[in-house]
């Protein structure tokens, strides 16, 4: 008797198809993709501490200390989750590597790092039509002048909690959100993006 492998499958694998139609019906104007991203960290510490200055160093770019912004490392981003947590993303699989280089960096000075990898995965929303559709769906104002461009925000979108990253454009947002959910939350928006599918078609 063999023993068989698992194929490793992405919980959003099934919709990209639809995903693709999307994007193909809106001309391009609305696209919803499944964000490639390598691994995640959790880091915890006093940001007036010796740490924050440790873990800026280690990941080459500062901690974000005002609420609700987040910071690039040129692969990823550190993503403010409160006052003494943020979540460190990397297009990288390098997860093991991360946490092993912070938690030792920070343990000295009372910091912590926990690979989270697995906690997440991401959707990527873009085009005009993005906010639109966000707005449907999301109790947030995100508008660029409200939600401009390196901020972000634990967030409920589709009755779903969702970690909502406003990247460099304005019409192009990072959810993270937890596999379990993953599914509702993709046929809730395109169920909700079928308005300007129609719209397209007119």
């Amino acid at each position: 008797m063999t023993a068989e492998t698992l194929a490793r499958t992405h919980p959003l694998a099934g919709r990209a198809p639809e995903f693709d139609a999307l994007a193909r019906d809106t001309g391009g104007d609305l696209t919803i993709g499944i964000e490639e991203t390598g691994t995640a960290t959790t880091v915890r510490l006093d940001p007036a501490s010796r740490a924050a200055a440790v873990a800026s160093a280690l990941l080459g770019a500062p901690l974000p200390t005002r609420p609700n912004t987040w910071t690039t490392t040129g692969d990823g981003e550190i993503v403010w989750l409160g006052p003494d947590e943020w979540l460190v993303t990397s297009r990288h699989d390098r997860a093991a590597a991360t946490e092993q280089v912070l938690r030792s960096g920070l343990a000295e000075y009372g910091g912590s790092a926990v690979d989270v990898s697995g906690q997440r995965i991401v959707l990527r929303l873009r085009g005009p039509l993005v906010r639109e559709l966000l707005a449907l769906v999301c109790a947030l104002d995100l508008h660029p002048a409200e939600f401009p461009a390196g901020r972000c925000a634990q967030t409920v979108v589709a009755q779903t909690g969702v970690v909502l990253v406003a990247l460099g454009d304005a019409d192009d947002y990072l959810l993270h959100v937890r596999p379990s959910f993953a599914g509702h939350l993709a046929d809730r928006l395109l169920d909700a993006a079928t308005e300007f599918r129609a719209a397209a078609a007119r």
